[in-house]
């Protein structure tokens, strides 16, 4: 992975050829994946810092005041490459890896979400993907005890042979109390704590910084972790332990690049000497190389003074954990690495972990949007047509597979986000966003990610407090890929901007293209967004309540879930106005509507299906744009009289009620019955479980 390039800038700073050992660390902490390369300069154009911000992006994780007495630690990972793979072990393992992350800060995780996005169901090996993974989502989590409690589901033929495993994890922690990543003071020792080492997971940073090849599952396996959730419940439960005891300095999870990452970055204040012939092994013959780079699972790195070593070791003994004294902290600036008494690795720590040279990519704007071709099938079965395609049907098949009740924090964990008590507030959660809308307007498309995730908090009345994100793309190399990048970054940070959101932290995953099916993925910088508010559950509306529509619906088809049934082209939506979501926010806070939620895949249908299945609706306009069309910013909402909404500009288009969905159009009156809706909606269940 190492370019001729780098390998002469390696030779002529170091005054010699590299060692094997050095190759290795340099192959991937210099790749993609760890070094952000090609998207550093882009990445700091974000805003991340706020009045509640206080640690942001660089550590394990961010912390973000929630309270005077609690912090929250959040993070987002990507586990693409590996889940494609294998699946199971894959995405089990990136559930693994972010909840570490958390731990790391000395922070409890609480709670999990998966954007996840897969190829059309009707292929079988994307339901075989998709099966699997949500398998080893659901297993991971509900055996350590986080529960999953929000996600998101998107289907496209782009992820066909590259799906994208996208996982949130937010913890607590006392505000004055959490650890950080980087060492504290030369003399101090590091402690390896968890699973032994093996060689799974070697070359895994370098393995996700390239395209899957055809013969990606057979020849990638060994790139691929295994892991194992009742270790790492264990070890979530001893380094908590160890944190309150105060004798940690510092402590960082085993990710990517194994023990030479976890050892190098936390060293880079000061130097470091690893002991590899003292690292804990599962298996015989096991050269430096391999036990400084594989990224078996379930381990974790900690800074104590040199009098605590044996306290630490004891609590690991205590959770029968092994743990081994590997190296310490040197005043030098330099990472050594020895073995059996040989020095295998001698580097300036800081050419190894920030000296990766940045890659300038060509770009090149490209246009994607088409003429709107009007579908001539009838508006019922276009209506039907949209329920049934899986971004819009019901998600029972994945949420029955999770345990969302654990640690008995969960409030409402319906439709628009996530609700979770904590102390005496509402933690509010949402994630996704829309990859069809950002190909056709990428800087447009990121921005109405961040709006609409803002929308779903404020439909329960919520505060945002923070951004993460998942920067996943196809490969920079490709001048029209690396304009898509930097348009979905500057779109991420205008938003985040105007609505003074901070961005703390997050991941850039590239290079998410198949040669075995030829696919580039659609650009997906999902993000995850946690709020603060008063708790309050989600409420369906009684009968006779009226609903109404705030927001202006204009003719956006392209991107659409109508567009992907019937590829009838469009434009994209313009970035919508984010005033409308303080206004829901400020209605929902003051009892005057029952019901909110935001408009969005599957437009105003999709939206009436899940407020007010049965009721009657008036609908004057084109009957494709009142119904379909997924133009931002819009709400829909039920109230008891209309006089709730004075002051606020919006129109009153139907009753809650009846014996099904009635829609009086121009020209037509469709009935959809409750039978054709559970019919629609329960696709994707039928389909996965027969």
């Amino acid at each position: 992975m190492l370019s001729a390039q780098d390998l002469a800038l390696l030779r002529k700073t170091l005054g010699r050829d590299a060692t094997d050992v050095e190759l290795a660390c340099f192959e991937n902490l210099w790749s993609e994946h760890c070094s952000y390369r090609s998207t550093k300069p882009l990445l700091r154009t974000l805003p991340t810092e706020g009045n509640d911000v206080l640690l942001g992006p660089g550590d394990d994780a961010a912390i973000v005041r929630f309270s005077d007495t609690c912090a929250l630690a959040i993070g987002m990972e990507s586990h693409n490459h590996p889940s494609y793979v294998d699946p199971y072990d894959g995405a089990a393992t990136g559930v693994g890896g972010i909840v570490r992350d958390i731990l790391s800060m000395g922070a409890r995780p609480i709670a999990l979400m998966d954007p996840l996005y897969f190829g059309p169901l009707d292929t079988e090996k994307n339901r075989y993907l998709f099966e699997h993974v949500v398998a080893g989502i659901g297993d991971y989590g509900n055996c350590i005890g986080v529960p999953v409690v929000r996600g998101e589901l998107v289907f496209d033929p782009s992820y066909s042979g590259n799906p994208l495993v996208n996982v949130v994890c937010v913890g607590t922690v006392d505000p004055g109390r959490y650890i950080t990543a980087r060492v504290k003071v030369p003399g101090s020792h590091l402690i390896l704590i968890g699973s032994s080492t093996g060689r799974d997971g070697l070359g895994g940073a370098s393995f996700a910084s390239r395209d899957l090849s055809e013969d990606a599952e057979a020849a990638d396996r060994p790139s691929v972790q295994v892991g194992d959730p009742y270790t790492e419940k264990l070890l979530i439960d001893a380094i908590l332990e160890m944190a309150e005891t105060g004798k940690i300095l510092s402590c960082r999870d085993l990710g990517a690049a194994g023990l030479a990452g976890a050892s190098s970055e936390m060293a880079s204040t000061f130097g470091a000497v690893i002991y590899a012939d003292r690292v804990h092994l599962r298996e015989t013959g096991m050269v430096p190389r391999e036990i400084m780079l594989a990224e078996s699972q379930e381990r974790m790195l900690v800074e104590v003074a040199p009098g605590d070593a044996d306290r630490i070791g004891a609590i690991a003994e205590k959770y029968d954990l092994r743990w081994s004294d590997i190296g310490e902290v040197i005043a030098d600036a330099r990472y050594i690495v020895k073995f059996h008494g040989e020095v295998v690795a001698d580097l300036p720590v800081d050419l190894l972990v920030g000296g990766a040279p940045l890659c300038a990519w060509d770009k090149s704007p490209y246009s994607a949007e088409t003429p709107f071709a009007r579908p001539e099938t009838p508006v019922k079965d276009l209506a039907l047509a949209i329920l049934a395609h899986p971004d819009v049907a019901n998600k029972d098949w994945v949420y029955e597979q999770y345990d969302r009740d654990v640690q008995l924090r969960s409030v409402s964990l319906r439709h628009d986000a996530a609700v979770l008590r904590l102390e005496d507030k509402a933690l509010v959660l949402s994630c996704g966003c829309n990859p069809r809308h950002i190909y056709l307007k990428p800087f447009e498309g990121t921005a109405n990610a961040v709006i609409e995730n803002a929308s779903n908090l404020a439909c329960l009345g919520a505060d945002p407090l923070c951004i993460v994100d998942c920067l996943n793309f196809a490969s920079p190399e490709h001048p029209e890929i690396f304009w898509q990048i930097e348009q979905c970054v500057l779109g991420l940070g205008d938003a985040a901007r105007k609505m003074a959101i901070p961005i703390v932290g997050g991941n850039v995953s590239l290079y998410n293209e198949s040669d075995e099916f030829g696919t580039q993925i659609k650009p997906t910088p999902s993000l995850g967004m946690v709020g603060r508010g008063e708790v309050r559950e989600w409420t369906a509306p009684a009968e006779g309540e009226l609903l109404a529509l705030i927001g202006r619906t204009l003719p956006d088809f392209g991107g659409s879930v109508l567009d992907a049934v019937t590829e009838c082209g469009g434009s994209g939506p313009a970035m919508a106005d984010p005033a409308a979501v303080a206004i829901v926010r400020d209605l929902v806070r003051g009892n005057r509507v029952t019901t909110a939620t935001d408009l969005s895949r599957g437009g105003l249908l999709a939206a009436l299906v899940k407020v007010a299945p049965q009721s009657d609706v008036n609908l004057a306009g084109d009957p494709l744009e009142e119904l379909f069309s997924e133009t931002y910013g819009r709400f829909l909402v039920t109230v008891r009289d209309e006089s709730a909404l004075a002051g606020v500009e919006h129109r009153t288009i139907g009753t809650v009620g009846g014996d099904a969905l009635t829609l009086r159009l121009k020209g037509e009156t469709v009935v959809i019955t409750p039978g054709e809706l559970e019919t629609a909606l329960t696709s994707t269940t039928r389909l996965m479980r027969f």
